[in-house]
């Protein structure tokens, strides 16, 4: 199978309508959505008025069709030079407008993001918003260059201006709809805000990933103390938004505190650190099998759950673990009426048939034997209180307990503030900080620990100064974890003196953090053992891209079918029309990387000894940019192990010769075919 390679990325509006096909075949015909047969289908037959409950700005549907298009004429331009560890690593730092590389990364990256962190800008009358004109081409960029304001990708938003919110929303609302798309079925995302918008931001994320995957609004304890020149309430917190892909996303618990387990002791020298737990369960009236007394051993009393309550285990449970204490039997105790005020019902609803668990030895002999488990210690799960003579209580040990439960006020104590973020990067800048605003790594640490695994991909698309992947590394050497982290940063002008740009702060911070994460496991590898295996030194390399004009001439096609001529495509006739003047073959590769589904942009790229010009990557997809094709070459292709599932040739390398492509694709299957023997492999050819 052949055709061209399409210059679109991800085309969501197709995307959406093939999903809304498969679910109501009725609602897509002929690829238009019949919007009466759809409602019909959702048992909605009634004309559905034009007023409901939404959140209406100034620009909202330009917002909508804004993350619906695809960024065309665009790439991500590799750069060697800025990289770290490049052959290596799996991590990404992008440089670029953030609505342009969300769109850039929908293909690669669908689905695929374990958790989201942003801190955008909160709105407070002096922050930039980002204006989403991508028109602009090469020579008005080189010509805006260093001038980020002047390029007009930001603006002051001003709260003198008449669309101050409109403009903000403007700016948050595309690009979450696209950061949605990226997120896997259980991610979610964390959006740092304070009370400028805290309302809207609540409102667009209701709307974008719905009101059942709201998670919590977190206050971030940001500051240690008060500051006493408030005029009014002193702000001590931000806010910290959470919402999920999926409704009932579960985070992971938090890890255990020292305060929390000096609460286990173990006064019967027993195998585990236990505390003393309540020995009932709620749900008497529902669980009437479990509602019955249980003789104690000690004093031979019979000890039945309180009001409203029952035993937590099944019968036969409590019987074996009562064994621990002596000799029990099941008997009838014709208890109806006791068991009937537990329950709190009358007694001639009570269920019938149920015994109690009793001792079948005389009090004395019991006691004796009861007596003598107790002082040898190790009691059974269920024990008595007060040196064996109280009631009926639960061991519950330190070994089977989770951890803490997530709550929705995160303290300065456990997960930092802004002071110790400020001393945090002078730390790592020699006590010259070039950026005013960082947050903690400890509150990025929080995040990472609830919301991923040890191989979860991270993305913060508002990256500043690269606290997130400073986190994930912190993070990866503390439990050897394979976390890959993706940083995305418009290139603006900062007020340091050193660093240019804040992307310049972010990839010069990642260096550092990553060099001192290093040189701390290597001094102290002795003594930082996981479990069995000492600390590995985690991935602190990261890949460069930038996004840049596009390397492929897409009027090939209408050149080819006579829609242009060369001269209105601005080409002469010895033009080469593949590509655009100085790409380099490795810009091209990873161009057509981007347009293939769940390929990672940190995916290996490599020559082969295959014709001149010819690369493999994510060892399935050839890319041959020779410049012409023959036959050695073509059978050389087809006899690359493993068989690929895609060849992508260029087209002038056939000089428009139709026969000679499909005598290519004929001899690639025919080569395929047998030298992989009786199971035909199926691959697919396209042209550039």
């Amino acid at each position: 199978m052949s055709n061209k390679l399409s210059p679109e990325i991800f085309n969501a509006i197709a995307d959406n309508l093939t999903k809304l096909a498969d679910l109501f075949p009725s609602a897509v015909k002929d690829g238009q959505l019949d919007i009466y047969a759809l409602c019909e289908e959702l048992g909605q037959f009634e004309e559905v008025g034009v007023e409901k409950y939404e959140l209406i700005w100034s620009g909202k549907q330009a917002a909508k069709k804004l993350s619906q298009t695809d960024v065309t004429g665009r790439t991500l331009k590799y750069i060697p030079e800025d990289s770290k560890d490049a052959d290596t690593t799996q991590n990404l730092y992008i440089e670029g407008d953030n609505l342009e590389v969300l769109k850039l990364l929908r293909q690669n990256y669908y689905g695929v993001i374990k958790m989201i962190y942003i801190d955008p800008p909160y709105n407070t009358g002096n922050d930039f918003v980002y204006r989403d004109d991508f028109s602009m081409n090469e020579k008005m960029s080189d010509e805006a260059e260093g001038d980020i304001v002047g390029e007009e990708r930001m603006v002051v938003n001003q709260k003198s201006g008449n669309r101050y919110h409109a403009n903000w929303l403007n700016m948050i609302y595309p690009r979450l709809r696209v950061a949605k798309d990226l997120l896997c079925e259980d991610g979610v995302i964390f959006i740092s805000i304070d009370d400028n918008e805290i309302s809207q931001l609540r409102r667009i994320c209701d709307e974008i990933f719905g009101e059942p995957c709201f998670v919590a609004d977190v206050s971030w304890q940001r500051t240690y103390s008060p500051r006493n020149d408030s005029k009014s309430v002193s702000d001590e917190k931000e806010h910290l938004i959470v919402y999920s892909k999926f409704p009932d996303w579960t985070p992971n618990r938090l890890p255990r505190t020292e305060k929390m387990d000096s609460k286990y002791k173990n006064p019967d020298n027993d195998v585990s650190l236990w505390r003393t737990s309540d020995a009932f369960a709620p749900g008497a009236v529902t669980h009437q099998g479990m509602v019955y007394a249980i003789q104690h051993p000690l004093t031979g009393d019979l000890i039945y759950p309180y009001k409203g309550a029952c035993w937590p285990l099944k019968q036969s449970e409590m019987l074996e673990i009562m064994q621990g204490w002596g000799k029990y039997i099941l008997k009838d105790l014709d208890d109806a009426d006791m068991r009937a005020e537990v329950c709190g019902i009358q007694e001639s609803e009570v269920r019938s048939g149920v015994m109690g668990i009793v001792l079948d030895e005389s009090i004395s002999a019991a006691k004796e034997y009861a007596q003598e488990v107790y002082d040898r210690g190790r009691w059974p799960r269920f024990f008595f209180t007060k040196k064996g003579l109280g009631g009926i209580a639960r061991k519950t040990y330190l070994n089977d307990t989770d951890g803490r439960v997530v709550t929705n006020l995160w303290l300065h104590h456990e997960v930092g503030h802004t002071d110790e973020a400020k001393k945090e990067i002078k730390l790592l800048f020699n006590e010259n900080a070039p950026f005013d605003t960082p947050k903690p790594t400890r509150l990025i640490d929080r995040m990472l620990t609830i919301s991923t695994d040890r191989d979860s991909t991270i993305l913060d698309f508002f990256s500043g100064s690269a606290t997130t992947a400073h986190a994930a590394m912190k993070k990866n050497a503390e439990d050897n974890g394979n976390r890959k982290f993706i940083l995305v940063q418009l290139p603006e002008e900062s007020a340091s003196v050193e660093y240019k740009t804040l992307c310049d702060i972010g990839k010069e911070r990642i260096r550092r953090a990553g060099e001192k994460i290093k040189t701390d496991i290597e001094s102290n590898n002795t003594q930082l053992i996981i479990g069995e295996t000492p600390k590995q030194i985690p991935d602190i390399g990261f890949r460069v891209f930038r996004v840049a004009d596009t390397n492929i001439r897409w009027t090939n096609e209408a050149l080819n079918d006579g829609q242009i001529t060369l001269s209105e495509a601005g080409l002469s006739e010895n033009d080469k029309l593949d590509f655009m003047p100085d790409y380099t073959d490795i810009d091209v590769v990873y161009e057509i990387m981007l347009r293939q589904r769940d390929i990672p942009l940190s995916s290996n790229i490599n020559k082969l000894d295959v014709g001149k010009r010819t690369y493999m990557f994510a060892n399935a997809y050839i890319v041959c940019l020779d410049e012409s094709v023959t036959v050695d070459l073509v059978e050389s292709l087809a006899t690359i192990e493993p068989t690929p599932i895609k060849y992508v040739f260029r087209d002038s390398a056939f000089d428009d010769n139709i026969s000679l492509k499909d005598e290519t694709i004929r001899r690639l299957e025919a080569y395929v075919a047998r030298n992989s023997g009786e199971q035909k492999k199926a691959f697919t050819v396209e042209f550039i």
